[in-house]
C-alpha cells in the first residue's frame, strides 16, 4: 500500500490558521507564517506549486521585538519622485500602522518570485483581538495546536450510506 498523499483535491486544500501575536518575537513570528503562507509543512510541498494555507493574525499590536530594534528600525518607501524618501521610525509605525510591521517582516522571508504576491493574499491581519467573520473559517490554533471548541466533525461528513460496486454487492459482508 501506497503511504504517499497524491495530487488529491484533499492534499490541496487550504486551511486557516490563526495566530495571537501578543508578546511574540517579530522576527520568529514572521518565518512561522512565512513557512506556512508557502505550504512547507504539508507532504506535498512543491517550490513552484503555490499549495500554502491562509493565516489569521490578532493582536498584531502587542508584538514586541528584541534588542534596541524599537529604537534603530526604520521603513523606508519612496515616491519616485526626487527627494521623495520617507522613513517612519519603529515607534511610529505602531502606533499608525501596526498590521504593516508584521506584513512587512513576512513579506521579505518569502521568495522573491511570482508566487509571493499571492501568497501574501492569503495573510489577514487585525490589529486587536476580533477578527470579524474570518473567525469562523479558523481551523488550527497555534497556540496549542487545537481545534476551535465549536468545531464539529458531523458538519463536514454528512449521513449517506455506502454504495458498494456490483461485484460486492453479493458478498456476505464480514462482521468483526
Amino acid at each position: 500500500m501506497s503511504q504517499a498523499v497524491g495530487k488529491t483535491a484533499l492534499a490541496y486544500a487550504r486551511v486557516w490558521h490563526q495566530v495571537d501575536a501578543s508578546e511574540r518575537v517579530l522576527g520568529k513570528l514572521a518565518e512561522r507564517i512565512a513557512l506556512v503562507l508557502m505550504g512547507k509543512h504539508k507532504p506535498i510541498y512543491n517550490p513552484s506549486v503555490d499549495c500554502g494555507d491562509y493565516v489569521v493574525v490578532t493582536n498584531c499590536k502587542r508584538i514586541r521585538v528584541t534588542g534596541r530594534k524599537d529604537q534603530e528600525l526604520l521603513y523606508r518607501k519612496h515616491t519616485m519622485y526626487p527627494g521623495g524618501l520617507k522613513e517612519t521610525p519603529y515607534k511610529h509605525m505602531m502606533v499608525k500602522k501596526p498590521e504593516e510591521i508584521i506584513r512587512h517582516a513576512v513579506s521579505g522571508m518569502l521568495p522573491k518570485n511570482k508566487l509571493r504576491d499571492r501568497r501574501m493574499e492569503r495573510l489577514r491581519i487585525f490589529p486587536g483581538e476580533h477578527s470579524g467573520t474570518l473567525n469562523l473559517n479558523v481551523m488550527r490554533s497555534w497556540q496549542d495546536g487545537t481545534l476551535p471548541q465549536d468545531w464539529n466533525p458531523a458538519k463536514l461528513v454528512k449521513d449517506v450510506p455506502r454504495i458498494l460496486p456490483a461485484k460486492y454487492r453479493d458478498r456476505p459482508q464480514h462482521t468483526p
